[in-house]
């Protein structure tokens, strides 16, 4: 906060770090991932309770289509300008 000019800054690493606390338990392990396009950030990491969590972020303005795949199955997603998402795999 500025006080001398009454603003705020917000830090996006604050609500990043809090949204991988949530899906992102204690003892996870981190796993390889690729991202399908190099402008978009990803990672992943195995739960101990053996759910796969992919977290990836578009820091793009513009909207990013990927592709998801894990052994034989995969999926489309498509990525809002400036947005992480995150996918959980049972």
């Amino acid at each position: 906060m500025n006080t001398k000019k009454d603003e705020v800054h917000y830090n996006s690493s604050y609500y990043y770090i809090g949204h991988f606390c949530k899906f992102i338990k204690p003892g996870a392990r981190r796993i390889g991932i690729q991202a399908s396009d190099n402008r978009l950030l990803a990672t992943a990491f195995e739960n101990i309770n053996g759910e796969t969590v992919a977290v990836m972020m578009n820091e793009n303005d513009s909207i990013e289509e990927v592709s998801l795949s894990l052994g034989g199955d995969s999926m489309m997603l498509v990525l809002p300008e400036r947005s992480i998402a995150t996918v959980i795999i049972h």
